[in-house]
């Protein structure tokens, strides 16, 4: 079991529409990243960015046996990390909004976006998903994946049983809700006793501004990410010894309520 994890959130400046581009720029990043890295988070939808014509969607939403997840897999072999995010997915005639978990290993974990953004598109093109938020057990962490607007739901991300160490968030969250954004990752860390990691895109597209909105909180809320050098990525090392410790001294998860959807 490893007591320490190194994370690293890359904000993809997102081209749109334009996955082997994006996918180019997740390959060059990666090359940057310290060796002795764990996790790679990326934003949601970091292959094409948003996409709101369905007839478009049918040309572009990918299997998962599809390029991305093929070439997401190749990376995380190649690095020896286990690479997260979320693409524009279909089953049958279906879109999700499809986030990811690629083990080194081969090993995939899926989970499809539940609280699609009814004030937008989103839940017009895509179908939410049905399966609740699950754990997968990674270099001795218990790891979760939710997407963007889940964040906004607490009882969708309870951890009960603190069945999760840390909850990977990627997401296309814009400026004009920044605030928003912050203080609701730093909620879900306090409250779920859990390391966050809210992997925003960079850039902008035609919904607003996203540079400087990655962040990585520990289990007491407190920023623990710092910038790498002459990179805009996001890198944290995480103790699990410190989170069970400050789990152990301050016991509120014994006292919640049984909302637990995971």
């Amino acid at each position: 079991m490893n007591s320490s994890l190194r994370i690293a959130a890359i904000p993809v400046n997102i081209r749109w529409c334009d996955p082997q581009a994006n996918l180019a720029s997740v390959a060059q990043a990666m090359a940057t990243l310290p060796a002795d890295t764990d996790i790679v988070v990326l934003p949601e939808l970091f292959s094409t960015g948003f996409i709101d014509d369905p007839a478009l969607m049918e040309t572009i939403a990918e299997t998962n046996g599809g390029n991305t997840i093929h070439t997401i897999t190749e990376l995380a072999r190649k690095y020896n990390v286990a690479i997260a995010g979320s693409m524009a997915a279909r089953t049958g005639h279906r879109f999700y909004n499809r986030a990811f978990f690629i083990e080194p290993s081969g090993e995939e974990t899926y989970y499809d976006k539940r609280h699609l953004f009814s004030l937008s598109s989103e839940a017009k093109v895509f179908t939410p998903g049905s399966d609740n938020i699950r754990a997968v057990r990674f270099r001795g962490w218990n790891i979760a994946l939710a997407v963007c607007y889940d964040l906004r739901f607490p009882a969708w991300c309870r951890n009960v049983g603190l069945k999760y160490d840390i909850m990977l968030f990627p997401a296309n969250w814009p400026e004009a809700r920044g605030y928003a954004w912050k203080h609701l990752l730093i909620a879900r860390a306090i409250e779920n006793q859990a390391v966050v990691v809210g992997a925003n895109r960079g850039g902008a597209d035609d919904y607003g501004q996203y540079d400087g909105l990655t962040y990585i909180f520990d289990g007491m809320g407190m920023p623990t990410g710092h910038t790498l050098p002459d990179s805009d990525i996001v890198y944290a090392e995480m103790s699990l010894d410190d989170l069970r410790k400050a789990r152990t001294r301050f016991p509120v998860s014994r006292d919640a309520d049984d909302l637990s959807i995971l």
